[in-house]
């Protein structure tokens, strides 16, 4: 009864619109949406197995009311068969869940199979309270609160923070990556399809936590290139009339 049961309240709680990182828009998401998937099948199979021991022990072993031998002491002496099964039953356990969780991430540490020969696009995501800053240094663009990416190519953001804590996070695209001061992390994510996605950090760090967000833009790598253009042309004007 307990698996159904957290089924439907993560579907009351997520809303209409469904659980966004069991709804994959890029490999990375792919990736973890089916680990996500094995590791709840798995724990719940192990859940179901228990509850039906458990239901089965207290039944045929409960006391009857005919039970005659109310004085009975059964010997309190150990089964070492039972102690090895459960004993060795959580190392397997932990081994299956291990295997696919250690693989996955080493893998999600470059850039998705399938356009791994592709050159990434480099976005530098730097936070401040409560702002998100994305500089694209090869365009010679820098964005505040919201990106655009191609779709169908690997993106390879550079994750700091020029105070608090933070952690980059689009669900449908993959799961986050601190920002942290005086340091900068990686992390490889990717669009399958053209869209408008909601990123945020996932990171809690004070009162604008709440408002931390941020909106991603995914379009085709023509449409990319015209705003890049338009973004630069953008910025060329605007350093002119400040005379820089």
């Amino acid at each position: 009864f307990m698996v159904p049961g957290l089924f439907a309240l993560l579907l009351v709680a997520s809303g209409c619109s469904g659980i966004t990182v069991l709804d994959p828009k890029g490999p990375v998401a792919r990736t973890q949406q089916e680990l996500i998937i094995f590791s709840i099948t798995l724990m719940s199979v192990i859940v179901i197995v228990v509850f039906v021991l458990f239901f089965y022990m207290i039944i045929r072993f409960r006391e009857r009311p005919n039970w005659t031998d109310k004085d009975y002491d059964p010997h309190q002496h150990g089964n070492t068969t039972l102690e090895i099964i459960w004993t060795v039953i959580p190392f397997i356990i932990v081994t299956a869940l291990s295997v696919p969780t250690v693989t996955s991430i080493y893998a999600l540490e470059e850039a998705p199979e399938g356009t791994e020969n592709q050159e990434p696009l480099v976005i530098y995501a730097d936070t401040s309270n409560w702002k998100w800053y994305f500089s694209y240094p090869e365009q010679n663009i820098e964005t505040v609160n919201y990106l655009h990416i191609p779709e169908n190519r690997p993106i390879e953001f550079k994750l700091a923070s020029a105070d608090s804590m933070t952690a980059l996070w689009i669900p449908a695209l993959g799961g986050q990556k601190y920002n942290m001061a005086g340091m900068q992390n990686t992390l490889y994510l990717q669009a399958d399809e053209e869209g408008e996605f909601a990123g945020r950090n996932a990171n809690y760090n004070g009162s604008g936590f709440a408002e931390h967000t941020f909106t991603v833009t995914s379009e085709s790598e023509e449409e990319f290139n015209q705003w890049v253009s338009g973004g630069s042309l953008l910025k060329s004007y605007i350093c002119k009339k400040r005379g820089t």
